[in-house]
């Protein structure tokens, strides 16, 4: 990845969160305003890994591509459909 800042401060703000959401959990608040805290979290994380996914695809995926180096190319293919695949267990 060329730029990780904008992944850096969403994580920050993610942490910042899930702090919150444990002060929430201390607190004994109620319940669905605590679970509501923590579906904002996972969609937060989400986006960071929808980003990250992205920057994946367009710079290493596109580079093997480019390459030409078939190796290269079932290498990250491999990579990607691993990781998917144990994403879904």
């Amino acid at each position: 990845m060329h730029d990780r800042s904008h992944v850096k401060n969403r994580l920050k703000r993610i942490e910042g969160q899930v702090r919150g959401i444990a002060r929430m959990v201390e607190e004994e608040r109620y319940c669905i305003d605590v679970l509501t805290q923590v579906r904002a979290a996972r969609a937060a994380l989400a986006r960071v890994e929808a980003a990250l996914l992205k920057d994946h695809l367009h710079h290493c995926i596109e580079g093997a591509i480019v390459s030409g180096d078939a190796s290269e190319q079932r290498k990250k293919a491999a990579e990607l459909l691993e990781l998917l695949g144990a994403s879904e267990k």
